[in-house]
């Protein structure tokens, strides 16, 4: 009986443990790496800091310039009279009012352009004609800027907040509708045909495979649409303001310009610049990091 020949089983064990260091290698370079950021002190830290530090910076700069009087006092005002109007606003009261008023109709608004942004978006990435046809017309639209709807919406609906939620409509529906073409474009043509030859409907297929493929890249196209829903929204109370619509940011911007109060205006620019980022901060940044970190794409900050 012939003898193994210890020199090729050697050899083969070799290649083996090569392979599975190989496999090994390839699986770690998939595998997201999260690197230990230290104490939870350091962490919250190296979170907060950066942005405190910067808005220090500027309030510095601001108060630098604002002594050297380069400007006129009624063009830039003291920080310290921009934050009396501030805390004028929180003792008071007033300042609940301002933000409700604006951010559920920001809210109203985004909600009714996600309804209706997603099933054209889902028609112009699947149906030639209507991407031939209709989606130059939403990148045209997503170009023109939201405040040229203002002056026709009121003409149309008056001094309500129809003409409002229609110039937001306008402003946030093309950025949705174009960030959900552009994920689906990116989902690999494989996922689609597997789909199908398991069974999944027309459907089922935009539900189970498409949707959820082009869900990072849809992110981007819900936070643009989340910015001009607002910009739009600001636009509107700037321009159509009445008593009966209530008092938002965008009035409040109106009645520091009407008064020619620099204070007021760099208070509600301000104001609208805290929601922008509180926006940012509290929803789509953990919506894309919990989405982003489940696909292996990146480590969550």
């Amino acid at each position: 009986m012939p003898q193994p020949d210890s020199t090729g089983l050697q050899d083969r064990a070799q290649d083996d443990q090569y392979s599975g260091s190989v496999e090994a290698g390839l699986d770690a370079l998939d595998t997201p790496v999260n690197s230990p950021d230290g104490s939870l002190l350091r962490r919250i830290a190296g979170r907060v800091l950066p942005p405190i530090g910067a808005i220090v910076l500027l309030v510095v700069v601001w108060q630098i310039l604002w002594a050297a009087a380069f400007w006129e006092e009624f063009k830039l005002p003291a920080p310290a009279a921009v934050w009396s109007q501030i805390w004028q606003l929180v003792t008071s009261g007033d300042i609940l009012e301002l933000f409700w008023v604006s951010v559920h109709r920001a809210v109203i608004g985004f909600g009714l352009s996600l309804l209706i942004a997603v099933p054209l978006g889902l028609a112009i990435a699947n149906i030639t004609v209507v991407r031939r046809g209709i989606g130059p017309l939403v990148s045209g639209l997503q170009s023109l800027p939201s405040v040229a709807w203002v002056p026709a919406a009121i003409l149309w609906f008056g001094l309500n907040d129809r003409a409002i939620y229609w110039v937001v409509l306008l402003g946030a529906v093309p950025s949705i509708a174009n960030g959900l073409v552009s994920g689906l474009d990116q989902v690999p043509p494989i996922l689609p045909r597997v789909g199908k030859a398991l069974g999944a409907g027309r459907l089922g297929g935009i539900r189970y495979i498409l949707l959820p493929a082009a869900l990072p890249g849809f992110l981007g196209g819900l936070k643009q649409g989340w910015a001009f829903s607002w910009r739009s929204l600001m636009a509107a109370e700037l321009i159509a303001t009445s008593p009966d619509l209530g008092e938002g940011l965008g009035q409040y911007l109106h009645n520091g310009m009407s008064l020619s109060d620099i204070s007021m205006v760099f208070a509600g620019i301000l104001l609208i610049f805290v929601v922008g980022v509180g926006i940012e901060l509290l929803v789509f940044r953990p919506l894309e990091n919990s989405v982003l970190r489940a696909r292996g794409l990146t480590r969550a900050s």
